[in-house]
């Protein structure tokens, strides 16, 4: 496949990252934007820029149409979707196909098999993977009733075609299942056009363990380790690392294993990552879901593994094999990764877009900095909230936390509120910094911290 000038379908920092690592291979940019971005800083990067519609995602980043029309306007053979937005789209990969443009990221049939939780739980189950107990699809409130008593609570209600923590609700018993039915299949249709929910198990002190994969068209897959991303709030991530901490290395090694017998079961192509539940009181691990793109949270492998995942991905899209077999791969240090995002957390997480009037990044040994953002930059209410991803390296966890606590408290930005004060509170927790991380953690946190506040207590800057 040829891969010689890139359309960016995407913004903000994987916009950037995608950008510079395009910049390293010598490879030609387009930025497709939309006319909120037309002065952003990946519209600078770019080689060249071209406007795909109003500012609104739906007539813009979310318009294959315009997407695969500026690709063939501009002379772009390839285009790269990033995350989120049309990342997971087959039909997006199907329209590139279709007019001759190489997408960079998997498979359409492969996308359609990951991107349904009921049918990747079944794929999953059938190549041997633990799933949690769980349910077909349920259509009434009656089925999701004989589901739970089934599968016992709490339980966990799932969107089918669902993803970035929406359609996701827990139902602690019986009486609140009809209500909490209708809230998810309302959201979920919102969100994704298709209202099928189905029901598993919820762990209550879980932990959240991916694994990136890389795989190429002729059939080889290796893993490049795990990522902890238990620290959620509304299974939204806040902060990722890499390895996971305070894990039995043999259900490590289960887990990695897990998630290449998955990849290569189904032939994966490009970078991928495979989720799972664990269960810490029982040592146990169970399928989650797997995402057919690059993550938010890739820096944290990179920093470990000395790859530039983005690269890779253009290396297998234009047909070559992988340059590494897993014997290849080491691991070197630990990564943690701070979502920075333009929300108030002392006003339960309210969004506050605006200009930035100040921004000053730290800057130090093992701190890496990805973002689209700069002081006068004003950040626009059409998208999501990310302004940064703060990544603190170490030769152990110990460092990183150090270096991390340490570039938080440097980095200055002002005019707008930002979720960096918050997140260097959580670099000193107790649990977190002792590895007792679960998915409920940040809320703990949340909570003492309002105690503390309403009690009269000073926090720590």
């Amino acid at each position: 496949m040829r891969v010689s000038r890139v359309l960016v379908a995407n913004r903000g920092e994987i916009a950037v990252r995608i950008l510079r690592a395009c910049r390293a291979m010598g490879l030609d940019t387009v930025l497709a934007a939309s006319q909120a971005d037309l002065c952003s800083l990946p519209a600078r990067l770019a080689g060249r820029v071209i406007c795909i519609g109003p500012a609104k995602a739906a007539d813009s980043y979310l318009n294959i149409g315009a997407i695969v029309t500026a690709a063939l306007a501009t002379g772009a053979d390839t285009v790269h979707p990033g995350y989120g937005f049309l990342a997971e789209s087959a039909a997006l990969a199907e329209a590139c196909a279709a007019h001759g443009l190489t997408f960079v990221g998997p498979r359409p049939d492969q996308i359609r098999q990951m991107g349904n939780k009921l049918e990747a739980r079944a794929l999953a189950a059938g190549l041997g993977l633990p799933t949690l107990p769980g349910s077909e699809p349920v259509r009434s409130v009656d089925q999701a009733l004989a589901a739970a008593a089934r599968i016992g609570f709490p339980v966990m209600l799932k969107a089918a075609a669902g993803g970035g923590g929406r359609g996701m609700k827990v139902v602690a018993e019986a009486a609140d299942l009809e209500r909490v039915v209708a809230s998810a299949a309302a959201e979920a249709r919102a969100a994704f056009g298709d209202d099928t929910l189905y029901l598993e198990r919820y762990i209550a002190y879980a932990r959240h363990v991916e694994v990136q994969v890389l795989g190429d068209r002729f059939g080889n897959v290796i893993h490049l380790g795990e990522r902890d991303c238990s620290l959620q709030r509304r299974h939204q991530k806040l902060v990722e690392e890499a390895p996971a901490p305070a894990i039995a290395e043999t259900l490590r090694q289960a887990i990695r294993e897990a998630a290449v017998t998955l990849a290569r079961g189904i032939g994966y192509e490009n970078a991928g990552t495979v989720e799972f539940i664990v269960d810490q009181e029982a040592g146990s691990f169970y399928f989650l879901e797997a995402n057919t793109r690059i993550q938010v949270e890739h820096p944290v492998t990179e920093a470990i593994t000395g790859l530039d995942l983005v690269q890779e991905q253009f290396r297998i899209a234009r047909g070559e094999r992988l340059r590494f077999s897993q014997a290849d791969i080491t691991f070197g240090g630990h990564a943690i990764e701070c979502r920075i995002t333009a929300e108030v957390p002392a006003e339960g997480f309210r969004p506050d877009p605006g200009r930035i009037d100040i921004w000053t990044p730290p800057e130090g040994p093992g701190i890496r900095l990805d973002t689209h953002c700069h002081a006068g930059y004003t950040v626009p209410v059409f998208y999501d909230s990310l302004l940064a991803k703060l990544i603190a390296h170490g030769r152990d966890r110990d460092e990183a936390l150090e270096r991390m606590r340490g570039a938080l408290g440097r980095f200055q930005i002002a005019g707008i509120g930002t979720t960096a004060p918050f997140l260097h509170q959580v670099m000193s927790d107790p649990d977190f910094v002792a590895g007792r991380v679960s998915t409920r953690l940040v809320e703990q946190m949340i909570g003492r911290i309002q105690a503390e506040t309403e009690s009269g207590v000073e926090q720590a800057p």
